[in-house]
Parts: C-alpha cells; sequence; structure tokens
C-alpha cells in the first residue's frame, strides 16, 4: 500500500476514536473503538493487510517503545508514593491477585501462554501488551497476541463505570463523615516543579532531549544483555527514568512539550493493532472464552486481593475495590473518575474539594502502582514463559 495513503487512513483512524471516546466521555474508549474499526477493516479486506506496516508507523512504535518507558519513569514522584504508601501496597495486591486469580483458573484456558496474555493486559497498559506480543510474534502464536488487544477494548467499559459506581458509594461516606465532623476542609495547593531539570540548553530541545532519552534507553538495552536478559530492558529503562527524575538531571515527564512526543505515543499504540491484520476469524472466535474468563478471574482476583490488603491498612472496602480496579484504565481515569464522583456528590464546592482530596491523591497514586510499575515489572518476568 502506498505509505503515504496508509499514514492518512492511520491518522483518520484515530481521530474518529478520539471524537467517539470524547463524545462517551470515554466510557468508549479510543482503544476500543480504533480496535474495532481495524479489525472490520481487516477483516472484510477494506484495509491491505500491509496498511500498519506500510504506514512506517508500526517500525517508529517498536522503535521509541523504550522513549516512552523512560519518560514515564520520569512522571513518578517517589515522595508522592512515600506520602500514599498504604494505597500502593493495595495496588500491588490487586495486580497479585490477578495473576493468582488467573493462574487458579488457568485450567480452563487452552495453555499457559493466554494466562500470561491475560495477566499484561487485565494488570496494565500499553507497555506490557507490546511486551507480550513482541515474545508471542517472535514465537508465531498470533492469538496470543491478539488476546491482550481484545482484553484492553473492552477493559473501559468495564472498569469505568464499575469504578464510578463505587467511588460516589466512597464519596457519600467522606461526606457524611465531614458533615459529622469527623473530617475537616484540607486546603492544599499543589506544589509546582519549577525545575526543567539539569541538563543543559543543547540537550532541552527536541533533537537533544531524543539524543539523551535514547541514551538511557541504550544503557538500559546494555544492562539487560549483561544480565543475560534475566532483567528486561523496559524494566532497567523504568528505574532509570524514576532515578533521573528523583535526582533532578531529567524534568518531570520528559518528554512532554517536545514536538515529536504525539506521534511517538501514536507509534506505540499502533503496535498492538498489529497482530488484528493475520488473526483468522476462527481463531477470533475461539478467544472468546479466553476473553470471558480473563475478565472473571483477574477482575475478581483484583478485588478479593484489593479489599484483604484495605482491610489491614484501615481503607475502606469501597476505597479498596477502587484502588484494585485502577488496573482496567489507569491515568487518566483515575482522576477523571475521581473528579466525576466529587462533583455528583458534594452539594457545594467545599464539599467537593474535601472528597476530591479525599480521593484523588490514592487514585492517582494507584493507577501508578498498579498500570505503571507492578504489571510492568511481573509481565517482563512471566513472558520469559511464553512458548
Amino acid at each position: 500500500m502506498n505509505p503515504v495513503i496508509a499514514f492518512t487512513v492511520i491518522m483518520m483512524i484515530w481521530t474518529i476514536s478520539d471524537v467517539v471516546s470524547k463524545k462517551t466521555k470515554t466510557l468508549l474508549s479510543s482503544l476500543f473503538i480504533a480496535s474495532i474499526i481495524f479489525l472490520l477493516g481487516f477483516k472484510t479486506n477494506i484495509f491491505p493487510e500491509d496498511l500498519l506496516t506500510s504506514s512506517s508507523i508500526l517500525t517508529l512504535g517498536t522503535t521509541i517503545v523504550g522513549f516512552v518507558i523512560v519518560h514515564i519513569g520520569t512522571s513518578i514522584s517517589i515522595q508522592d508514593f512515600k506520602q500514599q504508601w498504604r494505597t500502593f501496597l493495595i495496588g500491588v495486591s490487586a495486580i497479585l491477585g490477578i495473576v493468582t486469580f488467573l493462574f487458579i483458573f488457568g485450567s480452563l484456558f487452552e495453555s499457559t501462554n493466554y494466562i500470561i496474555a491475560a495477566i499484561a493486559a487485565i494488570s496494565g497498559g500499553t507497555i506490557s501488551i507490546v511486551m507480550v506480543q513482541e515474545q508471542a510474534l517472535l514465537l508465531g502464536l498470533v492469538s496470543v497476541a491478539v488476546l491482550p488487544v481484545l482484553i484492553s477494548a473492552f477493559q473501559g467499559i468495564i472498569g469505568f463505570p464499575l469504578t464510578s459506581l463505587i467511588l460516589r458509594k466512597e464519596a457519600k461516606q467522606i461526606q457524611t463523615k465531614y458533615r459529622n465532623g469527623e473530617l475537616k476542609s484540607v486546603t492544599t495547593e499543589a506544589k509546582e516543579e519549577t525545575t526543567e531539570g539539569k541538563l543543559p540548553p543543547a540537550l532541552q530541545t527536541t533533537a537533544g532531549t531524543l539524543f539523551i532519552v535514547g541514551l538511557v534507553v541504550v544503557i538500559s538495552m546494555t544492562l539487560s544483555d549483561l544480565t543475560g536478559g534475566i532483567i528486561n530492558t523496559f524494566i532497567i529503562a523504568l528505574l532509570m527514568g524514576i532515578t533521573l527524575r528523583a535526582t533532578g538531571i531529567f524534568k518531570k515527564n520528559i518528554l512532554s512539550g517536545i514536538d515529536a512526543f504525539g506521534l511517538m505515543m501514536l507509534g506505540v499504540l499502533v503496535i498492538i493493532f498489529g497482530p488484528l491484520a493475520t488473526i483468522s476469524f476462527q481463531d477470533l472466535v475461539d478467544l472468546i472464552i479466553p476473553l470471558l474468563l480473563s475478565f472473571a478471574a483477574g477482575v475478581s482476583g483484583a478485588i478479593v486481593f484489593a479489599v484483604i490488603s484495605g482491610k489491614v491498612l484501615g481503607y475502606s472496602t469501597a476505597m479498596s475495590v477502587a484502588i484494585g480496579l485502577t488496573s482496567l484504565y489507569g491515568f487518566p481515569g483515575t482522576m477523571i473518575l475521581s473528579q466525576e464522583a466529587a462533583k455528583a456528590v458534594g452539594e457545594n464546592e467545599e464539599e467537593v474539594k474535601v472528597i476530591e482530596d479525599a480521593i484523588l491523591p490514592k487514585m492517582i497514586i494507584a493507577g501508578f502502582s498498579t498500570v505503571t510499575i507492578t504489571s510492568v515489572f511481573i509481565t517482563s518476568i512471566l513472558i520469559r514463559f511464553i512458548a
């Protein structure tokens, strides 16, 4: 297919997906809409099989995954985690619950490969899915590569409304405590990070930023090779991103603001649609049962483990469940749902602020602990067992 046409078609698909997502207030995620369009397009032959490869976006995406991982690392504040350490532990427990329940009910799957693919998708986001897909496609396991795509497409549809109901319940409990004088309004002023990092001006341009981040990825690859691949490149890149942000060398969200970041993110997202071009219709039908079992076991595991750990750490059942469910969507869903719950329940600005102050920090850290950190760590270990 002509590269320019392929590129334009993909941008059209993503534009439509974004519009529909905004119209439905993210109930139907852009990922879900894009998955449906790509799937229907490939299965009806409206889209040629080489649509993604011809556009060169697929190549771009596989090249810069490590760059995005470093960027994610620089979005994490160690200070925030210190303040919300209990939330972090509940989030980690939720991921362990997903892993445990999926392995317990693993006998219902056709193979362990599906279990690993399901764990990566339900516990994490794009990066975890890409990690599984790279390993699966390397072994020619197309259906294993497609399962996490289907799971990710439906995660928001399940996670958003369920979390919304639970957070509103938590918001009402907070409202009651506030009205009974058990809670006080806390005026918190967000401390803006004024530092631009310690990099010289020449390395803060688009090219300079991409160079220095690329250097970090190369170092991560080298260190991973020294361990014989036991420690995944992405894990090292994530840790280096966190460290460089914590030491002030890199600014927060290192790639934000550079001209190329939007296209880079699209490149990474497009990777996950690749297997949809070659999978057969029968294989898709065969994945229906694994898809349903993945959600049933994974979500149940996240909720059970989150509630248990929440009880131990002094969190309410509703708040614990909400934290566990962040694995289904992550940021910015964690922020949007928290703000919506506060506005829906609070009857004045003061109540809205009290509720938001109580919920929002927990949900933001929960998303990082589940999707951004724990899922990537666990997936990097499990993908070695795909066979």
